[in-house]
């Protein structure tokens, strides 16, 4: 009871029956939400249609508030103000620079916090708070460099190279005790790969013949990703301002001490109504993470001690057999950031009444995410809102940009009604409101449901106000029609019946080429018409139910079909479960090729497998889907009378009604007769203006058959009671 005890000793959590194990299992056993908002809902459509033209606050995206210079209550009131006469229904506070009669942190600053959340609720406005100084989370403004230096974020690093040629010895007495590891990579063959001993705070080592050699010499030591601060005269990205330890529970309990417990002494009694809960951005490594800790729950954990192998964990390029220690290594500190930085906080915010919301960083190149970031779908696991960042221009009319679909199906895997994008930061060129409304819907049509919008500038030393689109005439409109949208998406329960393995064990493999074939299916899926989520490891292996050939997710939404994409490796738990579910009537199809090893408790375990151990399963020879995957598939949800690339969806089922949102990404004309299955009557419930009217339509095939005329880049939202 280790960790619910720390939780209740600092924070008050009333925790029943929390498993301090982090064992997922069906049942969910954290702590209840307190919101009927935060929670997956089953309204009858009545009650949406009537709250359809003015949704509620607490379900409207939002606009990111960026404090600047000193903020009074006069430049407080003047920006509320302003923001609600343009339909704007929340806001994030971020702070930032030269507030100099109240720096983040202060008292100052969390009085102001409170006079900004009362004034936004006098106007029926809700307050999310951005949790750090800028970013990424877990600095705490400067405050462990300055009180805590003692947890700290700690990383792998080298020290010292060293050339050896073949044949040579190399001793060397260690004074540095931070050096803990080395290994030598030949000069010839970078395949080639020797451990090398450190015994005692010495190395003698004698390097083979036949290869000159490079030893690295491994420090575990304090490091960190780099930091941008409020603080930070220089207003650059650096180390002035260190990290917390995310892998440390005491670490991350303080950063929780410096920032959330003051915001609640000052706002507490506004905790879940005005304001929201806090937003998290970008949490990551930008090296190999250490822990001190690390030895003992390395070997707790995997059986055989991993301070040997250090050296080569933080080496790229490695031999199988070193590769698998390092898939060990990064299975063992991603469990700790999922449960030392992510649940940790997500506890509180549920114990608070909040929610907890945050991206991480990469999501638009998973082999770099899970190179800082562990494993996407663990660190979604408890969090209340899981998100995405489209930054860069990355989501742009003519681009191939899927990756909303991690934050939206975790949100569905894992019983979250939510899912949210912060959007638009750095966009260059910036959108203009029809490419703005574009990047929003083709997010809709992906499963996200809630916005964060940059950006709203702030200064009593001259206003900026809300850059590029937001300051247009059509900003209103846009804010009020996403306020519609983004209510009526997050009803109900998702629909899709079709479930995408995400390779995450095998990536940690080095099998770089998986995420690829996962990406190619994804987007075959999508010119088809059928609607998907990602499942993966913890939630196939975990936590979802299997029932009559169904896989049953803790939104209460089932899966029919799983598809692989090619990988080279599969764990046992999800081979086991994928088994047992095609033996009860699911459909399991391996698109491209099959796995060749199945990992058990340790990636050093794996056992070799073979065509005839998937005898129970379908293998698509092609990297698309084909003829034989067709077969495969359930009942799609529409269907067009005329195939269309670029013509997305989402549906989601209300206890009496389907809702479905359609997005022709197209930047010219698209008439279709669309099918939907479904039954009922027929409405076009339209988001800019919050009309209902009703729809011709005809029984076809079991559904009912609507013609639909988009023009170009045109969303519509269709409901079938």
């Amino acid at each position: 009871m280790k960790r619910i005890t720390f939780l209740c000793m600092v924070f008050g959590l009333l925790v029943c029956g929390a498993a301090c194990s982090r064992q997922e299992s069906p049942a969910d056993s954290r702590l209840e939400m307190t919101y009927a908002w935060q929670k997956i809902s089953h309204p009858d459509v009545e009650r949406v249609a009537a709250q359809f033209a003015t949704p509620p606050a607490e379900n409207a995206p939002w606009v990111i508030w960026g404090w600047d210079g000193p903020m009074t209550e006069e430049v407080i009131r003047r920006d509320l103000d302003s923001l609600a006469s343009r339909n704007v229904k929340a806001v994030s506070i971020e702070a930032g620079y030269n507030m100099d009669n109240a720096p983040y942190l202060s008292e100052g600053w969390f009085k102001n916090v409170r006079f900004a959340a009362e004034q936004a609720a006098a106007h029926g406005m809700k307050v999310w708070i951005i949790d750090e100084g800028k970013y990424p989370s877990g600095f705490a403004g400067g405050k462990f460099s300055q009180e805590k230096p003692e947890l700290r974020m700690r990383g792998l690093s080298v020290a010292e190279r060293v050339e050896v040629e073949g044949g040579a010895a190399f001793d060397r007495t260690l004074d540095d005790a931070t050096i803990v590891s080395a290994v030598a990579v030949s000069r010839q063959d970078r395949q080639k790969v020797e451990v090398v001993p450190v015994t005692d705070g010495a190395i003698h080592w004698t390097a083979p013949e036949g290869s000159s050699w490079q030893v690295s010499l491994v420090r575990a030591d304090f490091r960190t990703s780099v930091t941008r601060a409020a603080n930070n005269p220089t207003r650059g990205k650096d180390a002035t301002n260190l990290l917390c330890d995310y892998l440390s529970e005491a670490a991350v309990a303080q950063f929780i001490e410096f920032t959330h417990e003051q915001y609640k002494k000052y706002c507490g009694d506004l905790f879940g109504s005005v304001i929201l809960g806090f937003r998290g951005d970008e949490p990551d490594y930008g090296f190999t993470p250490w822990t001190p800790d690390m030895p003992a729950i390395f070997k707790a954990a995997k059986g055989y001690d991993i301070v040997p192998y250090l050296g080569a964990v933080n080496s790229g390029n490695l031999p199988d057999a070193l590769q698998q220690v390092k898939a060990d290594y990064w299975d063992v500190w991603s469990g700790l950031f999922r449960d030392n930085f992510f649940t940790l906080q997500a506890d509180w915010h549920r114990a608070n009444g909040l929610e907890y919301l945050v991206h991480l960083n990469h999501e638009d190149r998973m082999t770099s995410l899970i190179t800082s970031s562990g494993d996407f779908f663990r660190n979604m696991r408890h969090v209340q809102i899981p998100g995405v960042d489209a930054i860069w221009n990355q989501i742009w009319p003519g681009t191939v940009a899927n990756f909303p679909k991690l934050a939206s199906s975790s949100a569905h895997l894992f019983g979250k009604p939510r899912a949210f994008s912060e959007s638009f930061a750095a966009y260059n060129p910036g959108p203009d409101p029809a490419q703005a409304k574009w990047v929003i819907d083709y997010q809709l049509a992906r499963g996200i449901n809630v916005f964060e919008f940059m950006f709203w500038g702030s200064s009593a030393q001259g206003w900026r106000g809300p850059s590029g689109w937001m300051g247009s005439p059509e900003f209103p409109g846009i804010v009020q029609y996403a306020n519609r949208m983004c209510y009526v998406l997050s009803q109900g329960v998702p629909t899709a019946s079709v479930g995408i393995y995400y390779p995450t064990s095998s990536l940690w493999m080095g099998d770089q080429a998986s995420d690829q074939n996962t990406w190619t299916l994804v987007q075959s899926l999508l010119d088809r018409q059928y609607d998907f989520d990602f499942v993966d490891d913890q939630s196939l292996g975990e936590v979802m139910t299997l029932s009559g050939g169904r896989l049953m997710n803790l939104s209460g939404q089932s899966y029919a079909t799983i598809l692989v994409p090619a990988c080279q490796v599969l764990p046992q738990k999800v081979y086991q479960r994928l088994k047992k579910f095609a033996t009860q009537g699911g459909k399991v199809c391996f698109i491209g090729s099959l796995p060749t090893r199945l990992s058990g408790k340790t990636f050093r375990e794996m056992t070799e497998v073979t065509a005839q151990d998937f005898a129970w399963a379908t293998v698509d020879p092609e990297k698309t889907l084909s003829d034989v995957t067709d077969g495969l598939l359930p009942e799609a949800e529409i269907k067009l009378d005329q195939p269309c690339r670029n013509f997305t969806f989402a549906h989601r089922k209300l206890n009496d009604a389907e809702v479905y949102f359609l997005f022709n990404e197209n930047d010219s004309p698209v008439s279709r007769t669309v099918t939907f299955a479904a039954s009922g009557k027929a409405e076009l419930w339209d988001a800019a203006t919050g009309e209902i009217t009703p729809l011709e339509a005809s029984e076809k095939d079991g559904g009912i058959a609507v013609p639909l005329s988009f023009e170009g880049w045109e969303s519509k939202c269709v409901v079938i009671r």
